[in-house]
């Protein structure tokens, strides 16, 4: 039996093309003692995959000739430790791979939640990003204006949720006009903004009379800077991403730092969803709540098969997914 697995061909320099992956065929891996097996069931797809590309982040570059790597929600096909069963559903560092092996005490075992894909949007990294970055940065309060980027992505989309759920006036920044309608008739913020189109300057100061509190960043760039020229005094920038470089050989960034920071006396503090894992438990108990009482709405993109991982992760980079992109793998278990 062999283990298709995806690997980088070439390290992109500019737009991630299909060709920079390769799709080929592996031995079984086998799992050691203290290991499990697990087969893959959903690979989540980030736009962080893309800086992964570009050298070492927050964790070690990827390099050519390496299988690409993930976060993915897991079965336990075999064990050799007593941590895990055969059939226990995990959560593990992955790559695009049918099957990997992983040592039982760096998986987490999960609960049963159907559908397993919440484990990944709602309940996963997207939605404790959101959680974790608005109230622990952010900080929002009742009557305050928060500016979301990326407001049709998987973690933009429950970041205004979430702040509207809790009182805010929310106002997202999505692309295209069909994106920005969605946003407002299915996530229900108070209105949503084209970055496509001319004058967006205007179009957030229109949108925001009384000014920006909580602006959160997926994107960086042009828009980032254009959000602190607007936001109000003592307000909090939260850097979550910047999607808009990860495709540049020649990234930007604002031009209005430190100044717009030091004289509207702003705090601005990027994070990752890893730095507030010991809260997880009480994100996930709220995104819970919040979800049952009506407050949020699970939107997920899921593209069905390991060949296709490339193609999504590049259309997400396009911007053509809403809410949380994912490559099922795998069946759910019966």
């Amino acid at each position: 039996m062999t283990n298709r697995q995806i690997t980088v061909a070439e390290l992109p320099k500019g737009a991630l093309k299909p060709e920079h992956f390769t799709l080929s065929e592996a031995e079984m891996p086998t799992p050691g003692a203290g290991e499990v097996l697990l087969r893959v069931i959903l690979m989540s797809i980030d736009a962080a995959n893309r800086s992964w590309l570009q050298g070492a982040t927050y964790r070690a570059a990827v390099r050519q000739g390496d299988a690409m790597p993930t976060y993915a929600i897991c079965e336990v096909v075999e064990s050799k430790s007593d941590r895990l069963e055969t059939g226990d559903i995990v959560a593990s560092e992955a790559t695009w791979s049918d099957y990997i092996t992983a040592p039982a005490h760096k998986v987490q075992k999960m609960p049963k939640v159907s559908p397993l894909s919440h484990l990944i949007s709602l309940y996963g990294i997207a939605g404790k990003t959101a959680y974790h970055g608005l109230m622990s940065i952010g900080q929002p309060e009742p009557g305050q204006t928060v500016l979301v980027s990326a407001a049709a992505g998987s973690v933009g989309g429950f970041v205004g949720q979430i702040a509207k759920a809790l009182g805010c006036r929310v106002v997202g920044i999505a692309g295209g006009p069909e994106k920005c309608a969605w946003v407002k008739q299915t996530l229900g913020f108070h209105e949503c903004i084209d970055y496509r189109a001319d004058g967006l300057f205007k179009a957030i100061r229109a949108a925001c009379p009384e000014g920006v509190d909580i602006y959160f960043d997926n994107v960086g760039g042009e828009i980032l800077e254009t959000a602190l020229n607007l936001m109000n005094e003592r307000g909090r920038v939260v850097c979550c991403g910047a999607i808009s470089q990860y495709q540049s050989t020649a990234p930007t960034g604002p031009r209005n730092l430190p100044g717009a920071v030091v004289v509207k006396r702003l705090r601005m503090e990027g994070f990752i969803v890893t730095d507030f894992v010991a809260e997880d438990a009480k994100a996930v108990r709220a995104l819970q709540a919040l979800t049952d009482a009506g407050h949020i709405t699970v939107t997920e993109d899921i593209v069905e098969g390991l060949e296709n991982a490339p193609h999504a992760l590049i259309g997400l980079l396009n911007g053509d997914n809403k809410g949380k992109r994912m490559v099922r793998v795998s069946a759910d278990p019966s």
